[in-house]
């Protein structure tokens, strides 16, 4: 898992010791395991927030692990043109490249650390897929994708488009140096991400030395969930086991304790976690397919829109890297 690494972490900004007699450390409410699918044209993805109720994900929707595969040459698969509207969707690549592009001038290439940052709002079409070298030679192909609710407010502002480089990343430390944090957006313990949200959300990924614990703060006005990338360990101050492609659901408080088992195995050297945390929207959500909208008649609109051509049309010419420039 290459995204961004430093040589040196004790050269980087530590997060606080953490007293134990004066921290509320948060519970474990309940951890899952992502079913398997697959997605797009057919690439491989786990679903890692089956099976949790919807008050505990807000204001978060949906989140995919792409991956991790190893394609053979002509085996990488992307998605075709599809609509979105009412929420953003988050992609972020640990290893490999992918290409994207919407109708609303968005577009570019992400790699090893970077995020594509979409706020389809009030509708947009869309396409991922890796680019033609990569189709050819086959390779390594690792990545995320969070979909990120809007508040009714935002359900209908202009799309937006962000392009995230993983070096733009806050990048800190614990106390000991056993861990490496990549701030994406929102903040920990003061570092700031450099992602701009509507909804007020952290996200943030972490790589845990064998051995290793984190206390890592928390806002208490957000909930907590943090996915297992890669490796083994465990959560929460009673040590509830955790492996790859398992999700862990937090409580109340306003600490994560998390630590990386002593033996790991050859392939995940390391405990990597996904973590997200956000203040809860509180609103109705209707959710179906690409829509994330409050009621069943905006649903309903929505397809219609999307049938009438109002939520754009497919470009003519593929969009050219954008080099980490921000789209209105």
């Amino acid at each position: 898992m290459p995204a961004i690494t430093v040589d040196d972490v004790l050269v980087l900004p530590r997060l606080p010791h953490v007293d134990p007699a004066a921290t509320a450390f948060r519970p474990v409410r309940r951890i899952v395991t992502a079913p398997s699918g697959f997605e797009g044209e057919g690439f491989p993805v786990r679903r890692a927030f089956a099976g949790v109720p919807m008050p505990e994900l807000d204001p978060f929707i949906h989140l995919d692990q792409m991956g991790e595969v190893d394609y053979a040459p002509g085996e990488p698969k992307g998605t075709p043109w599809h609509p979105h509207r009412g929420f953003e969707t988050v992609t972020y690549i640990i290893d490999g490249i992918f290409d994207h592009q919407d109708s609303n001038g968005g577009g570019g290439t992400i790699t090893d650390g970077d995020t594509q940052w979409m706020t389809a709002g009030s509708g947009l079409l869309h396409i991922e897929a890796p680019p033609e070298h990569l189709v050819v030679s086959g390779g390594l192909f690792h990545g995320l994708q969070l979909w990120v609710n809007l508040p009714r407010v935002a359900k209908m502002n202009p799309p937006r488009y962000q392009d995230i480089r993983g070096r733009e990343s806050a990048l800190l430390t614990t106390p000991d140096g056993g861990a490496l944090l990549r701030v994406i957006a929102g903040e920990v313990d003061g570092h700031r991400g450099p992602g701009t949200t509507h909804t007020d959300i952290t996200i943030t990924h972490v790589t845990v030395q064998p051995g290793a614990r984190v206390d890592l703060p928390w806002r208490p006005d957000f909930n907590a969930l943090v996915y297992v990338l890669g490796g083994k360990g465990t959560v929460g101050t009673d040590r509830r086991p955790v492996q790859t492609g398992q999700l862990a659901v937090y409580g109340p408080g306003d600490v994560l304790t998390f630590t990386a088992d002593q033996a790991q195995d050859s392939h995940t050297p390391v405990l990597d976690l996904y973590i997200m945390g956000g203040k809860p929207i509180r609103e109705p959500v209707a959710h179906y397919g690409p829509f994330v909208m409050n009621t069943r008649a905006e649903l309903a609109q929505a397809f219609e829109d999307y049938q009438a051509g109002k939520l754009g049309v497919i470009p003519a010419t593929r969009v050219p890297h954008t080099g980490g420039q921000e789209r209105p």
